[in-house]
């Protein structure tokens, strides 16, 4: 069965306590399946709303990607903004980019409001360039500013250098607004409000089919059922045969990521800033300090969920030291590997699946901030206050290529990690024909 893995956010969670697997009937308006940020967000909203709300969760709330990711919560999409216009025109890209805000601000605040223990909310994100981009990196400040009302810094090659002392960074756009935090621990908080709130979870009860019949759904495991007029379907990379529709549309994406070992004074050589950082690369590293001194490490995206510790620990040590040489020497004491579910679009699957059943899944890399407005946007709609979940209506279930689905994205990411090379190359050239 599902359970948690050995990270960083295990090792430092708030709460243990396992609840009881599903046994025997019970009824509710709402029955949410998966007990993941987006789940969890879902079941929030509807019993803020007054809905009674069963939570099935196949593992342990917030066991897989939701509780050992980066923690970014941050503006925007997987999607980037202008494929989203090309796409939905420009009214529905600024329309879905304030509901990604909203989402940010959703999550501060139920930390802040409901004083969720151990989230620990550090402010501020660097996205860092690793070659020379200055002038693009202003117009997209210039334009995030005019067009959608949203403010980053520029910091020019110095100032970067100022913070992260590395030679493969160049300039950087700084985002205010966002923030990183202990994912873990805000799933942990979140899954107790709701039940104080009234809401039932349980864990160890995967989901083998739903039954629909006059209007009504009946949510079936192995040892109980649950009779709703809604269901939500809150799956992500791990949805196995009974989520086929949604398996089919959904690609499983495994991110690497390490904890280092404490390193006192050490990392001051390398990073000056409690940013968490982020470089433009389509395989990008992403890292954070936790602890003071420690750093959180991730990347390596791929469709191979590799789960030898030692391995994991070498690759993203190599990740580490082409960008801090000076580390060299660092020990990883936690490394490990999980799935999340990525749409071919690159956008989540929001909104009607049938009569009274619902998608709210596929949040990609980006789901820190997309998950809690998802769930707050189907809870709107079950409760009959707004539509907007209409927004996604061009982001619908595209199949995923089938069994060569995986290897087709690992293709495509090993050319994209191929341009990224060589404008990195290009770069330095051009740099060092000016010196």
């Amino acid at each position: 069965m599902y359970t948690y893995n050995n990270n960083y956010y295990t090792a430092t969670m708030n709460d243990t306590a396992e609840r009881a697997a599903l046994s025997g009937n019970v009824q509710a308006d709402v029955c949410v399946i998966g007990a993941g940020l987006a789940g969890l967000s879902t079941a929030w909203e509807l019993v803020s709303r007054g809905k009674s709300v069963v939570l099935l969760e196949a593992g342990r709330v917030a066991w897989g990607a939701s509780g050992r990711n980066g923690g970014f919560v941050l503006q925007g999409w997987s999607e980037g903004l202008s494929s989203i216009e090309r796409r939905c025109g420009k009214a529905t890209a600024a329309a879905l980019f304030k509901l990604s805000l909203e989402g940010v601000d959703t999550v501060r605040d139920m930390i802040a409001r409901h004083q969720l223990p151990g989230c620990s909310p550090t402010p501020g994100k660097l996205s860092v360039v690793r070659y020379e981009d200055g002038d693009n990196l202003k117009r997209l400040r210039d334009r995030m500013a005019t067009d959608f009302d949203f403010h980053l810094d520029y910091l020019d090659r110095q100032a970067v250098r100022e913070k992260l002392k590395t030679e493969r960074y160049f300039q950087a756009l700084r985002d205010t607004h966002g923030f990183h935090f202990h994912p873990l621990n805000y799933c942990l908080g979140l899954g107790r409000l709701i039940e104080r709130n009234g809401a039932k979870i349980y864990e160890q009860s995967p989901m083998t089919r739903v039954e629909s019949r006059n209007g009504r759904h009946r949510v079936i495991t192995d040892r109980g059922t649950v009779d709703c007029a809604n269901a939500v379907y809150c799956c992500g990379g791990y949805g196995g045969p009974p989520f086929a529709k949604l398996r089919r549309a959904s690609l499983p994406i495994a991110p690497y990521a390490v904890l280092t070992e404490h390193l006192g004074e050490r990392l001051a050589d390398a990073v000056g800033t409690t940013d968490a950082v982020g470089d433009n690369r389509r395989a990008s590293d992403y890292y954070r300090i936790v602890e003071g001194d420690r750093l959180l490490w991730g990347g390596r995206i791929t469709t191979r969920n590799l789960q030898d510790e030692k391995r994991l620990g070498q690759l993203l040590t190599e990740d580490i030291l082409d960008v801090y040489p000076q580390l060299r020497g660092i020990k990883i004491e936690k490394a490990w590997s999980g799935l999340m579910g990525y749409a071919r679009h690159k956008m989540p699957h929001i909104g009607p699946l049938g009569k009274g059943l619902w998608a709210c899944t596929s949040f990609g890399g980006h789901g820190m901030n997309t998950a809690p407005i998802g769930g707050r946007v189907i809870a709107e709609a079950i409760c009959g206050e707004t539509n907007r979940y209409r927004l996604f209506d061009a982001y619908g279930l595209e199949w995923n290529g089938g069994p060569l689905g995986p290897a087709a994205a690992q293709t495509v990411y090993a050319g994209l990690k191929m341009m990224d090379k060589f404008q990195e190359t290009r770069s330095q050239y051009r740099a060092s024909q000016k010196n």
